[in-house]
Order: C-alpha cells, then sequence, then structure tokens
C-alpha cells in the first residue's frame, strides 16, 4: 500500500516539472517514483543533477539527460524522499544513505519538494534513526564525540556505525553512517548545530527549514503540505 502511495506522490511532483528546467533528482524508492514519471512526461531542454550513484544509473537506463553540481550549481527544483516529516517540514533523511550530497543539492535549489507516503507524516522528529555521515578516519573516536552530543540532548542509545552483509556501509564518498535511536528530538535545530560542530563529522540527516513543499501519497490520492 505505501508504495503505491509513493508512486502516486513521485508522478504528483512530475508534473511541476516544465520543459528548460534543471531538476535535482533524490535518492530513495520514493525519488525513484519520481525519477521514473519525470522521463516518462518527455520534457525537452532538461538537465537533471543526480544526488547519488544509483539515481544517476536509473536517470540514464530512463533516457534522462544529466549534469553535475559543477556545471550546474543553480538548480530550479529538487525533488526528493524523506524518511520522517515533522512540523514545519522538518525531515530527517538519510536512510539511503546519500544525506550530504542531498543536501548540497537541496542547498543549490531555488525550490524543493519533499514526497513520501503518509505513514512519513509525525508530529515529533525521532522515531526514525537520525543518520550521521562521518568521515572513515577516526570514526571510533568521532562515534564518542557524537554520544556525548546525543546525551547533552537527552538521547541514551549511542549512535551505530550503519553495517551490511559485505562489512561497514559507505556512502558514494567513501565516508561512514551513524544511526542515532532518538525515540524524540525535542529540539531538532539545537541538535543539527550541534552535531554539525564535531570534527569528524561530515553531515546529518535533519533537513530544517529546506522543504518549500511536502507531496503525500494517500489512497486517495495526495495531500500538499506547506511549511
Amino acid at each position: 500500500m505505501s508504495d503505491a502511495q509513493k508512486r502516486t506522490a513521485g508522478e504528483a511532483a512530475a508534473e511541476r516539472v516544465e520543459p528548460g528546467m534543471v531538476v535535482g533528482l533524490g535518492t530513495g524508492s520514493t525519488a525513484a517514483w519520481f525519477v521514473k514519471a519525470l522521463a516518462a512526461r518527455g520534457l525537452k531542454d532538461l538537465r537533471c543533477v543526480p544526488t547519488s550513484e544509483a539515481t544517476a544509473e536509473l536517470a540514464r537506463e530512463l533516457g534522462l539527460p544529466l549534469s553535475t553540481l559543477e556545471d550546474t550549481p543553480r538548480i530550479d527544483l529538487t525533488v526528493d524522499g524523506a524518511d520522517e516529516i515533522g512540523p514545519g517540514l522538518a525531515l530527517i533523511k538519510g536512510g539511503g544513505a546519500a544525506l550530504l550530497r542531498e543536501k548540497l543539492v537541496w542547498e543549490a535549489s531555488s525550490r524543493c519538494i519533499v514526497i513520501a507516503d503518509k505513514g512519513k507524516v509525525v508530529e515529533t522528529l525521532g522515531a526514525f534513526p537520525l543518520p550521521i555521515e562521518v568521515i572513515a578516519f577516526g570514526h571510533k573516536t568521532t562515534a564518542n564525540r557524537i554520544a556525548d552530543v546525543l546525551a547533552d540532548h537527552e538521547i541514551a542509545m549511542p549512535a551505530r556505525v550503519r553495517t551490511a552483509e559485505r562489512g561497514l556501509i559507505r556512502t558514494d564518498g567513501g565516508n561512514l553512517i551513524y544511526d542515532a535511536r532518538c525515540g524524540a528530538i525535542h529540539d531538532p535545530s539545537r541538535l543539527a548545530d550541534d552535531l554539525k560542530l564535531i570534527t569528524g563529522v561530515v553531515e546529518h540527516g535533519l533537513f530544517l527549514d529546506l522543504a518549500d513543499e511536502a507531496i503525500i501519497g494517500t489512497d486517495q490520492g495526495v495531500e500538499v503540505l506547506a511549511p
């Protein structure tokens, strides 16, 4: 059911794209529906900036023209998914381990639309583990610093490095991901600031004051949320 809602949201967002736009392509299962719907529209003179190698590969397969943030530093519209959508369109992102590239593209965009199924909308951020991208060198000492910051925010669980069967998961940039099971984030802005001050932390998955609109897929169609 959620997959149908994701598709509904992705297809609705694709209708917001106009010919000639520079479009940021998000990462993840919901963003993939947007990429497919965008390709199906066959718009002319698009340039697309993907936020991950996985999204770039999908876009190439579908025939979308790709660019880079270096060649097109100003993006008209970015459409991307989220792991949680809280009040004011505060987001947790990074479940797909692309948060750094995603945030770089989001911050270069004139407008950002987040797309998701209904289950991603929450009253308080934090049930979904907060991804924190760290430099691999000395990452265990960085994790200790992260734990201190989390404790200061009354988050008792230490962040855990993300792994898979092949070992430590690395981002497209070669970094590691630590996931912090926060339970509830009562002051997302302060936590975001405190995490960025940690030496070794490259980025975190709190996307605050970046989304201009949310398109939420439901069984009845779409709901549009504003900050």
